[in-house]
């Protein structure tokens, strides 16, 4: 195999094809990069069992061929070659790498022994790029990292009529939401996958430019996976099996009381207050009427406190003053807000009722608002004093989820708020 390409072009494409693969494999073979040269130029490939990535690049091939070659290896000297054409060769199992001035060989790997990459089938829907990378980036956070329940490890994707909605919960913390999307003829709605929360991230920083994605879901073989193609790349996952808990139950149709915050302004008040807290230590928020109150009690009586009296409020009922919400894990910034609040995507004057309580935003950052529900202090406690009491731990991995929503949900957000 003979081929020549652009330095830049190939360097992408390398890093592309090793992005998804595990830093380490009890199989050496998965983690090379099959490199398939032929007259209409380069595919470039990596597959693991579980991901795969595949693209396509421009190239002068000199002699169509195969190679298997490491590829964290190849993607670390392909970002440090010289600024000239790359000349790739192989010879009896050995490769040669020649840029400009610098000269490697390295060895090959048995191509005969690489697994063949799933095929995709035809596509489901189509999403808008920029739409889903900012989905995922909003919603995946809220992803569970533990994976002895792999099932919340992941993100939903629910298919509606004309939308995807993305669902992440970790037991303490739910985020949601819904962006465009435009199905095939043979898609019925209610169509979910549950994907790993890694790979989907990777998926929407590197997708996230594309303009629009293509998504197919697919089952063949007992084997469900996902996939996703733009610009001549396509990645595909398996997707977890399980039962998703129905997080949505959780959250009311009609909000009475709740409150319009600016984002950029909270996240800096909640790092400021946070400052003197430890790890599992609580922020407390308290909405009044007056505004908003962050308050932290930390180690060795360290306190502090921040009040927002611009707080843009709305409400139904003035007599219902206060509510209060426990953020758990604070010094993760951002993240330590979204443990009890859901990031909405409309407009203020688009959300719930009172809508002629206009509030007037203050302050530099006027984009993006996050929307709080506040209810408030109503004449039964919100959680059930059943569910304060000591009871198992919540494993998601039984089929009655509606146990999970009615009792281990509440119970969750008890042991939080304690």
């Amino acid at each position: 195999m003979k081929f020549q390409v652009n330095r830049d072009t190939f360097s992408e494409a390398v890093s592309f094809a090793v992005k998804l693969l595990p830093q380490r494999t009890t199989l050496p073979i998965l983690s090379g990069v099959l490199i398939e040269a032929t007259d209409a130029g380069l595919t470039l490939s990596s597959f693991d069992y579980e991901v795969s990535a595949q693209t396509e690049i421009a190239a002068q091939v000199d002699e169509p061929g195969k190679v298997l070659v490491s590829g964290r290896l190849l993607a670390e000297i392909a970002s440090r070659l010289p600024n000239a054409p790359v000349k790739f060769s192989s010879d009896e199992g050995r490769i040669s790498v020649v840029c400009g001035t610098a000269n490697f060989t390295l060895p090959g790997m048995p191509v005969d022994e690489y697994p063949t990459l799933p095929q995709v089938s035809e596509q489901s829907g189509v999403l808008p790029a920029e739409a889903f990378s900012s989905a995922i980036a909003q919603v995946a956070v809220a992803a569970s990292r533990d994976d002895v329940t792999p099932v919340i490890t992941g993100v939903q994707l629910e298919v509606s009529e004309n939308s995807l909605s993305l669902v992440a919960t970790d037991r303490y913390r739910v985020a949601v939401r819904e962006i465009e999307w435009t199905g095939g003829e043979s898609v019925k709605e209610g169509l979910t996958a549950l994907v790993p929360a890694r790979t989907l991230i990777e998926i929407g920083k590197t997708f996230g430019h594309s303009g629009s994605i293509s998504v197919a879901i697919t089952s063949t073989d007992e084997r469900e996976l996902i996939a996703f193609q733009a610009d001549k790349k396509t990645v595909t996952s398996l997707l977890i099996k399980g039962n998703f808990p129905p997080v949505k139950r959780l959250f009311p149709e009609v909000v009475d009381n709740y409150a319009v915050i600016n984002t950029a302004e909270l996240i800096e008040a909640v790092r400021r207050v946070s400052l003197v807290l430890e790890r599992e230590a609580a922020l407390r928020f308290t909405f009044t009427i007056d505004g908003l109150t962050l308050e932290a009690v930390g180690s060795e009586q360290a306190q502090a406190s921040e009040t927002d009296r611009r707080l843009p409020h709305r409400h139904r009922h003035r007599g219902l003053a206060q509510a209060i919400l426990l953020a758990r894990r604070p010094q993760r910034g951002a993240l330590g807000i979204r443990a009890h609040l859901v990031h909405q995507d409309r407009q203020p004057e688009q959300a719930g009722p009172g809508a002629d309580h206009q509030p007037v935003l203050e302050g530099p950052a006027r984009g993006r608002q996050l929307q709080v529900p506040a209810a408030a202090q109503p004449a039964a406690p919100l959680v059930p004093p059943d569910a304060t009491k000591e009871v198992p731990p919540c494993t998601l991995a039984s089929s009655d989820s509606a146990r999970w929503a009615t009792t281990c949900a509440p119970a969750c957000a008890a042991r939080t708020s304690r």
